[in-house]
């Protein structure tokens, strides 16, 4: 049971630190729904990154306004980007006091890089998760790394009287979103399924060849193979359209973030490693598929059971030089995941496709 506060009087306007990926993102959506309900007259402020605004504009969700930060102590920093600009910092501080927030929630992580961050906005009342090595927050929650990441940010507003019943994340998709799929992906007459084999952990990526033999599969079903993917894994993209014996279409690249929203629900099941899009495809209502390392399985897998199929490696030794991953890290980027067998996947995959429809074009 989520521990109980009383929801705090007098909000008015709530700013939420959440500057990262995809995936990150998704995971916050019950605790932002649960904000919602809890203060529904009030204006939920998302601080975060340009990508977030873009992809957020005019589409419904719990969030009222986007609003881009700098880059700050690590906080909202590409990897390996370390530049910080102090007068933009200053600037931007300044700007948000000003905002006047009653409530900032930190739901970016432990808190080393972030509570300081939320710190400086200034807001009447702080929370969020915390290491010992944080700067404290008004009220917080430990943060310790084996937690399952909705349920950690939904523990998190709970200590401003949030809650809700709802545990899954939902997004929805556009008018605009499924037109510009229909100019992408024509209809053709067959029932689509999409591939994605990229993640953004090349530890966590299962290999080319077992994501084609289920294309193939698919195709053999009667289903018309989509292999989607970002700038960074082009190359992934066609490695797995190279070693299908039949069709896949090659959609790395061609495709914007709402878009490959509404392709996903358009799609009868999503085949996909730990990745922001195998959130996303759950999010929008896709029957999924997903390879998992054990770790992560913990942390971040879909929580249903209904249109969902986890699989899961349990590989703790680097294939290379054979370093625990339970202790430490190591440099080599191999997959942790190609013992998934992928014949099981085949079966799975199948099986869902066969099950569940797509959801109709709105």
């Amino acid at each position: 049971m989520l521990p109980h506060y009383d929801k705090v009087p007098g909000v008015h306007k709530i700013a939420v630190l959440r500057a990262n990926a995809l995936g990150d993102f998704i995971f916050t959506l019950p605790a932002l729904e649960a904000l919602r309900t809890t203060y529904p007259n009030a204006e939920i402020v998302l601080l975060a990154k340009e990508w977030h605004a873009s992809f957020l504009a005019r589409r419904p969700s719990p969030i009222n306004r986007v609003v881009v930060i700098p880059t700050y102590g690590g906080v909202g920093a590409e990897p390996g980007e370390v530049e910080e600009d102090p007068i933009e910092q200053e600037r931007f501080f300044q700007h948000m006091q000003q905002e006047r927030f009653d409530l900032a929630l930190q739901l970016h992580g432990g808190g080393a890089h972030s509570n300081p961050f939320v710190l400086r906005l200034g807001a009447r009342m702080t929370a969020g998760t915390q290491t010992p090595d944080a700067p404290v927050l008004d009220r917080s929650i430990p943060y310790i790394y084996f937690q399952h990441e909705v349920l950690r940010y939904l523990e998190v507003v709970s200590l401003v009287g949030a809650t809700s019943n709802c545990i899954e994340p939902h997004i929805e998709v556009t008018k605009e979103d499924f037109a510009e799929v229909e100019r992408v992906v024509p209809d053709q007459g067959r029932p689509l399924v999409a591939l994605h084999p990229g993640a953004g952990d090349p530890r966590r990526r299962w290999p080319a060849e077992k994501f084609a033999a289920v294309g193939d599969a698919l195709a053999a079903a009667g289903a018309h193979v989509l292999v989607t993917g970002t700038k960074s894994e082009c190359g992934t993209v066609e490695a797995v359209v190279g070693h299908m014996q039949s069709e896949g279409q090659n959609l790395a690249e061609q495709i914007s973030l709402g878009g490959l929203a509404a392709l996903f629900k358009r799609c009868r099941v999503v085949v996909s490693n730990d990745s922001g899009p195998l959130h996303l495809a759950s999010a929008v209502g896709a029957a999924t598929i997903g390879i998992y390392w054990c770790f992560n399985m913990i942390n971040s897998s879909i929580l249903t059971r209904s249109r969902h199929r986890p699989f899961v490696s349990w590989q703790l030794l680097c294939p290379v030089c054979g370093s625990n991953h339970t202790h430490a890290d190591c440099p080599h980027e191999v997959s942790f995941v190609s013992e998934v067998p992928g014949e099981d996947v085949t079966a799975a995959t199948l099986d869902l496709f066969k099950e569940h429809k797509a959801s109709p074009v709105q």
